[in-house]
């Protein structure tokens, strides 16, 4: 039992470590607690004493599950939906606990999750290990069955895609960010388009996962006059019930928002600010997913 106990202390020093990494290649908060769990069930069944780096090791294990986790979905996926926003991170924006604070500290935006999508598993492997967590590529390639310098390579063609799609660093100032989204949803309930407008860049692109149950409402569109006319249409119908509640959130280290309407929580979206205008937002409303992600942090 002192053994186990001692173990799974072991393993929850490097637990944070862990779902950072797999959350980064899996963008689903639930598969990625199934990961770092599978990473503990066989830390369980291994000789850990002979385990010289267990950080090494379990970030080793986490990474091949997520792995075969990534393939399994590029195969079973044959009718792929056109629109998929990655699972948010939320936090009360109203009353951040410690636990709340470490999740914007070591954060990822949902803007950068959507491109890491469009990679194929090894490459999104690659890029992960090697680029955001410093592993190198050494002890990357016998995971993908590679030599080093082609998991070199896998990684070069992940970082040019990722670099020419993800937006610029959004504003530093999350209350700046925040007048910027409130003044958003202000502009939608009154149906203000030229305010709506002003709020956006040119270029923004406002992406909407609606889930399987409803595929017709999921969307992307781009350029400000297009989503301000979705946001005046779609929005303001929300927000004009009484009920309606929009609560501000911290949504993968930005500021973000849920939308509650008679008590339900139907829409959680996260924004990128940059400039003081509003270049991307990603919008989950699958009912089942927007459960999932509030949970715990709106009804406490």
């Amino acid at each position: 039992m002192e053994d186990t106990e001692f173990l799974a202390e072991r393993f929850d020093e490097h637990r944070a470590h862990l779902r950072a990494v797999a959350y980064r290649m899996l963008g689903s908060v639930p598969e990625a607690e199934d990961a770092v769990q599978d990473a503990w069930l066989r830390l369980a069944r291994a000789d850990a004493g002979a385990v010289e780096n267990l950080g090494g090791w379990l970030t080793t294990v986490v990474a091949r599950v997520c792995l075969n986790r990534l393939r399994a979905r590029t195969t079973r996926r044959e009718e792929p939906l056109d629109v998929h926003v990655p699972d948010p991170v939320v936090a009360d924006l109203r009353g951040l606990g410690p636990e709340d604070e470490a999740v914007v500290a070591d954060s990822v935006g949902l803007a950068l999750l959507v491109v890491l999508d469009t990679l194929n598993p090894a490459e999104r492997i690659a890029f992960v290990l090697h680029d955001m967590f410093d592993v190198p590529f050494e002890d990357i390639a016998p995971m993908l069955k590679r030599t080093p310098a082609a998991t070199r390579q896998l990684a070069s063609r992940a970082r040019r895609r990722v670099r020419g799609t993800v937006p610029r660093q959004p504003d530093a100032d999350l209350a700046g960010q925040r007048r910027v989204v409130d003044a958003f949803f202000a502009a939608a309930r009154a149906g203000d388009f030229d305010a709506l407008v002003a709020l956006l860049d040119p270029e923004v692109v406002l992406r909407i996962d609606a889930g399987a149950w409803q595929r017709a409402a999921s969307r992307e569109i781009s350029g400000a006059a297009a989503v301000a006319r979705q946001a005046k249409a779609g929005l303001k119908t929300w927000l004009a019930k009484p009920s309606t509640r929009v609560i501000p959130l911290v949504v993968n280290g930005a500021a973000g928002a849920a939308v509650v309407m008679d008590g339900a929580t139907v829409n959680v979206s996260g924004f990128t600010v940059v400039g003081g205008r509003i270049v991307e937002i990603d919008a989950v409303a699958d009912p089942e997913r927007v459960r999932r992600v509030v949970e715990g942090v709106l009804d406490r």
